[in-house]
């Protein structure tokens, strides 16, 4: 719908080692890294085939796009992702992103990972010049605390820009039993972002229904508005963050 519009948009995914995992029948999380390359294996392949059927019903061509840290800090492979993206959308496709774990290594910290697909989307996003970021979750959006053990948890609506105060609300734990993104990484992305000129939308997902009704200007979710930082460096935040 939203392309219907004459919007470009980007889809980043997560998934395929929980889709491996399913696929060979293995309960609970992966228990080594080797485990979790074999899943991702298996599962981004189904993964694919999943998003191109669905695509194809509305007549839409998904393609497929695989990330690691080393696509971005290299000088030559980020020219070449930034001029991918660029053509996919020209030629009307929607691109697919993932991070390629079958060769990345996330769970060593600072090796060649964006870690979770919060700050992935965030860092692509901010690679294309992205309008509009929208992470969908398993929550509502920003609280000032887990509303799922503390029912006294407020909702915030808008975050003009992000402070300290926001960061220490965020959450190192995901609610999802496949995901790996808690509130924290959500927020970091926000940081991304907002600093690279894109407004973020943190929205639960239940229903796929809530993008059209923030596309619409309803309000959904929570609203970090872009304030474009003079001094953000994409590649700066990789090399330190990283």
């Amino acid at each position: 719908d939203l392309k219907g519009q004459g919007k470009e948009v980007v889809l980043v995914s997560s998934g395929a080692i929980a889709t491996g995992r399913q696929a060979m029948h293995h309960p609970g999380k992966p228990e080594s890294l080797a485990q979790k390359q074999a899943f991702a294996a298996v599962g981004q392949a189904r993964l694919m085939m999943v998003y191109q059927r669905l695509f194809a019903e509305y007549n839409q061509v998904a393609a497929q796009v695989l990330m690691t840290k080393d696509t971005m800090t290299n000088d030559a492979s980020r020219s070449n992702a930034r001029n991918t993206f660029d053509e996919l959308l020209k030629l009307g496709a929607v691109p697919v992103v993932n991070e390629n774990d079958t060769v990345s290594t996330s769970e060593i910290p600072y090796v060649d990972s964006f870690g979770d697909n919060d700050r992935l989307s965030a860092i692509v996003a901010a690679l294309i010049g992205a309008d509009l970021l929208i992470l969908l979750s398993d929550i509502d959006g920003l609280y000032t605390d887990d509303p799922r053990s503390n029912p006294d948890a407020k909702f915030i609506s808008l975050v003009p820009e992000i402070s300290q105060k926001y960061l220490n609300m965020g959450k190192e734990t995901s609610g999802s039993s496949v995901g790996t993104g808690g509130m924290s990484a959500k927020l970091a992305a926000a940081r991304i972002a907002t600093d690279s000129g894109a407004d973020m939308v943190i929205a639960n997902g239940d229903q796929v229904d809530v993008i059209m009704d923030i596309m619409s200007g309803k309000e959904k979710g929570t609203l970090f508005l872009a304030h474009p930082n003079l001094d953000f460096d994409l590649m700066h935040y990789l090399n330190n963050e990283y």
